[in-house]
């Protein structure tokens, strides 16, 4: 019963797509933003024993803003806020981003640019 502040997100929703293509269709719908890198951070059940979804996430780079293809209603009802990587830790913290998903994607994300160490 509240917003929620999350990652670029989707489901699998054509047949036989990859997700590769999954994940640059719904950054362009949600975001209208088109990568020029994308490399999969992790592949992660997010709550085995309740369901059998599998979250794909991946890290964009080489940003190319392009035309948001707005084709469902979850992306004429969104709000894009955008935040810098360094502020998400602090977000997350205060309880403001508490999606999983985008906890551990945008964590992973820090690490891979070296803006936190890995752990270990």
């Amino acid at each position: 019963e509240r917003e929620m502040l999350e990652i670029p997100a989707g489901k699998r929703d054509v047949d036989g797509e990859p997700p590769e293509v999954t994940a640059v269709r719904e950054l362009v719908e949600e975001v209208g933003l088109r990568p020029g890198s994308l490399v999969k951070l992790i592949e992660m059940c997010h709550s085995p024993g309740f369901c059998d979804e599998i979250n794909h996430i991946f890290l964009a780079t080489d940003l190319e803003e392009t035309e948001r293809q707005v084709d469902g209603p979850e992306e004429r009802h969104m709000t894009i806020v955008e935040v810098p990587l360094v502020e998400v830790f602090g977000r997350i913290a205060r309880g403001e981003i508490t999606d999983a998903k985008s906890v551990v994607g945008l964590t992973l994300a820090a690490q891979r640019l070296g803006l936190v160490p890995p752990p270990g």
